[in-house]
């Protein structure tokens, strides 16, 4: 199961945005984060999505939830404006956002573009 960060666990698992001022990820394999928020009908119909490609990639993939209503902060610090939104952080270079719902093949496809992962 995809798992749900709170500000805290993000500043350890992901950034510490408070101690770095350019992004340095501190994973070790590459991360997908889904802000969303539980009265959000798109992103209800992302987090089934989300769970499946977890159970298929999570080996290679770190999968994370992110309640933007619970993480205001956090959502500020991304300016998440809409939702789903989904950032996809490689293990080295820049994260990308995303917005918006995505189908399967959509992530899979973002897999390989942005991760390089088939």
């Amino acid at each position: 199961m995809a798992e749900h960060l709170t500000k805290e666990t993000f500043l350890e698992k992901v950034f510490d945005y408070e101690k770095e001022t350019e992004w340095k990820y501190k994973g070790s394999k590459p991360a997908v984060i889904d802000f969303y928020a539980d009265w959000c009908a798109p992103c209800r119909m992302v987090a089934p999505v989300i769970e499946e490609l977890n159970k298929e990639y999570g080996d290679k993939i770190d999968f994370y939830k992110i309640d933007t209503e619970a993480e205001q902060e956090l959502a500020a610090v991304f300016g998440i404006r809409s939702i789903p939104s989904l950032l996809f952080i490689p293990v080295e270079g820049q994260p990308q956002m995303a917005m918006g719902a995505m189908p399967k093949d959509g992530f899979k496809h973002a897999f390989e573009d942005i991760f390089g992962i088939k």
